[in-house]
C-alpha cells in the first residue's frame, strides 16, 4: 500500500507500507520531477539488469529531501506545516519506507528501531536543517 501525505495540496510524504508487495518489475512511486526518487523492482531468477553507468550533469536541489526505511520497530513521524505549526501524527513498522519531501518533521520512538536513512548530499547540519520546538504529547493525534 502506498499512503501520499498533503497539507494543502502540498506533498510532504510518500509512505510505502511493507505490504507494497504485488507488482512485477520497475515501478517508480516518485514522478520524473522529483529531486529524489525510488522504485520498487521485482524480477524473476535469471533476470538481467544491464550494466550502467550514469552520466555526470548538473541538478539543482531548492529542497532536502529524505528517505528512511524501517528495517525493525516502531517509529511515530510527526508532521509539522511550514510554519512549524503540528498537523498530525503517522506510525512506520518494520519494513516500511517513507520518502520527506515537505513541510517539518519530528520522531519518536515507539519500539526500539533500527532504520536506515538517505537524503541528497552534500549535507551540512548549519545550513540545511532548522530545528524547532516539538508539540505536547497530549496534541499527538494520528491520521
Amino acid at each position: 500500500m502506498i499512503e501520499k501525505v498533503y497539507n494543502k495540496k502540498n506533498l510532504y510524504a510518500l509512505i510505502v507500507r511493507s505490504s507494497y508487495k504485488k507488482k512485477k518489475g520497475v515501478n517508480f512511486f516518485t514522478d520524473k520531477t522529483a529531486t529524489q526518487q525510488f522504485g520498487y523492482m521485482n524480477h524473476k531468477r535469471n533476470h538481467i539488469i544491464l550494466p550502467h553507468r550514469h552520466n555526470k550533469r548538473r541538478s539543482k536541489i531548492n529542497f532536502t529531501t529524505e528517505v528512511i526505511i524501517i528495517l525493525e520497530g516502531i517509529l511515530r513521524v510527526d508532521f509539522y506545516d511550514n510554519k512549524e505549526k503540528y498537523l498530525f501524527s503517522k506510525k512506520l513498522y518494520s519494513n516500511d519506507l517513507i520518502m520527506l519531501s515537505g513541510g517539518g518533521h519530528g520522531f519518536k520512538v515507539l519500539k526500539d528501531t533500527k532504520m536506515i536513512e538517505v537524503k541528497q548530499g552534500p549535507y551540512s547540519l548549519s545550513m540545511d536543517k532548522v530545528k524547532f520546538d516539538k508539540t505536547d504529547e497530549s496534541k499527538i493525534k494520528f491520521k
